[in-house]
């Protein structure tokens, strides 16, 4: 089992969750996510990481599968102008590879946002560390383990 993966089962365990982690053949998009747990894609908690311009952190924007991050709106949120986080960056400060950035589980305390979209069903699920692990969470449970702030970032299609 891949470091990734046992850092997420340990931090939901110490959040008092027992795990119900699923592997799937390849959950890189929220497409791919919600077909292989036959769910809706907006129960999908996409990680969106970008990089703080002033502080130079990784800031974590957790969506809904079918929405997209209104770079103003996070910017905002953020209180600094966001670039894009290369990969070095994530794999740094949150010990996980794009594409399967666990919404818990970092290898660094990480600002969080949660979009409100997600309080909409009563279970979602995120990455559980790998492209092909993810985790099934009450969303107030992922928001609350998150350390997430709830605020209105996302741009619906």
């Amino acid at each position: 089992m891949s470091k990734s993966l046992n850092r997420v089962r340990a931090a939901l365990q110490a959040a008092g969750i027992e795990p119900q982690i699923r592997e799937t053949a390849l959950a890189r998009t929220a497409a791919d996510a919600a077909a292989a747990v036959s769910c809706n894609v907006d129960q999908i908690a996409k990680s969106i990481i970008f990089r703080g311009e002033t502080s130079t952190r990784a800031i974590l924007f957790l969506t809904a599968g079918g929405s997209r991050v209104d770079a103003v709106k996070a910017a905002h949120l953020a209180g600094e102008p966001l670039g894009k986080a290369d990969a070095g960056l994530v794999r740094t400060q949150t010990g996980f590879a794009i594409g399967g950035v666990s919404p818990v589980g970092h290898l660094n305390p990480i600002r969080a946002f949660l979009d409100p979209r997600l309080l909409d069903f009563p279970v979602i699920w995120a990455a559980a560390g790998t492209p092909h692990h993810v985790f099934s969470v009450e969303p107030a449970i992922l928001q609350q383990i998150s350390d997430a702030q709830v605020a209105d970032f996302s741009i619906q299609p």
